[in-house]
């Protein structure tokens, strides 16, 4: 990015389902091909932003002057004036900013786009690619970069194979998590108390909040309805909300009125 850290006032992660999910197919297309694209509009669910305290950003400088040979920024156009070669070489700052989401995306395995933003008050956010070659590849079949701006939306147009020319390119990131429902549930729900904070008013209080967010997981197919009454179970059976030892409540003393 051409800008210092300072500039960088927002960061928000979009994912997108494949194309024809979340799309309108009814309509026609002004791209080369929507085959393997992301959809029209977002997981709205899955969307986090640091403007609504869902997702926290961290960034750090890798290379304080970094050039790139080539560049998509501003001319993205509709087909059939897709080709542009690109835009050039550009120069600015190479950083890399980690983001925590909170509370948690929760989806079920399958193929998804990952759309990141960074909002700057001067210059522009590009996401830097590079030859990576990996053997055996680490993914099948036509898996590569998309790009839309707001003349091109709700469509999108690969940015090797239509507007450079240049051919699918590397654009990798590390992602870090838990998968298995247990760990996503004890993120969500822990023992000590609910994760906006305090402590459970009782053992029931637990146990439902446990049931929602199970009952959350198998409408997003995470896991099924079997292994809800499993969990559940596991719930009512642990001491989380109960008092402890020097926690019971104490008897109140009943007063006699005397007349």
């Amino acid at each position: 990015m051409g800008a210092p850290l300072s500039s960088i006032d927002r960061v928000e992660v979009e994912i997108y389902h494949v194309f024809p999910v979340d799309s309108d197919t009814n309509r026609t297309p002004a791209v080369v091909t929507r085959t393997n694209s992301p959809s029209d509009v977002e997981i709205d669910d899955a969307t986090r932003d640091t403007l609504d305290g869902s997702l926290s950003a961290n960034a750090t400088v890798v290379n304080p002057i970094f050039s790139v040979l080539n560049s998509v920024v501003n001319n993205i156009n509709k087909s059939p004036n897709q080709f542009t070669g690109g835009e050039g070489p550009v120069t600015g700052t190479e950083v890399t900013i980690t983001v925590t989401f909170d509370p948690p995306i929760l989806l079920p395995a399958d193929h998804y786009f990952f759309r990141p933003e960074a909002g700057l008050s001067s210059g522009n956010f590009l996401w830097l690619s590079a030859p990576k070659p990996v053997s055996p590849p680490l993914f099948v079949g036509d898996l590569q970069s998309w790009i839309r701006n707001d003349n091109l939306a709700p469509d999108w147009s690969r940015i090797g194979t239509d507007i450079t020319h240049e051919g699918p390119f590397n654009a990798s990131f590390s992602l870090s998590g838990v998968t298995d429902a247990l760990s996503i549930i004890d993120q969500l729900v822990p023992c000590s108390g609910p994760a906006s904070g305090g402590t459970w008013k009782n053992h029931g209080q637990y146990v439902s909040s446990v049931a929602h967010v199970a009952q959350s997981l198998a409408d997003q197919g995470c896991i099924s309805q079997q292994e809800i009454g499993q969990i559940v179970s596991d719930a009512a059976r642990s001491s989380c909300g109960k008092p402890t030892k020097h926690q019971k409540p104490q008897k109140h003393q009943k007063h006699q009125k005397h007349h």
